[in-house]
């Protein structure tokens, strides 16, 4: 695991203990919660295989009205007692899965970014769901309440 300095989000590069159940060449981590979703993806004997950013999805921004690529954060094959499932997982901070609240005390341009996202995550995500829904996969969507210890 390295980490890059003066970065103000913990990231940086994984490198797994079980190698032969990673798909991909590199795992970047953005945040703390992709980094513990990858240590338990690594550790975790149910998991069959994972891969990190290895799976695009063309989405439609409406805001710039234009294709975009999407990279999902994670792919994994997991055992479920006698199942294998598919799953495309997203990981996001809780707040950044609900629209912005306003208020008076806010910066309007905070605000105006924070409503930019959530519309580009929201487009992003329809994407994923409706890929999803074509090749027999599950898409979820992971917060710090799921990735408790």
């Amino acid at each position: 695991m390295r980490k890059r300095k003066y970065k103000k989000y913990n990231q940086g590069i994984f490198t797994p203990k079980n190698k032969d159940k990673f798909i991909g060449t590199k795992a970047f981590y953005r945040s703390g919660l992709e980094l513990k979703f990858m240590c338990f993806c690594d550790n975790n004997p149910n998991v069959l295989k994972w891969g990190s950013e290895n799976v695009i999805i063309p989405y439609f921004l409406p805001t710039d009205k234009k294709m975009h690529r999407y990279y999902v954060d994670n792919f994994v094959i997991i055992k479920e007692g006698s199942q294998i499932s598919k799953y495309l997982i997203e990981i996001k901070p809780l707040k950044q899965t609900r629209p912005p609240k306003e208020s008076k005390r806010r910066n309007p341009q905070h605000l105006l970014y924070e409503k930019a996202m959530y519309a580009k995550n929201q487009a992003k995500w329809a994407a994923a769901r409706s890929f999803c829904k074509k090749h027999k996969l599950k898409f979820l969507i992971l917060t710090e309440n799921d990735l408790k210890p």
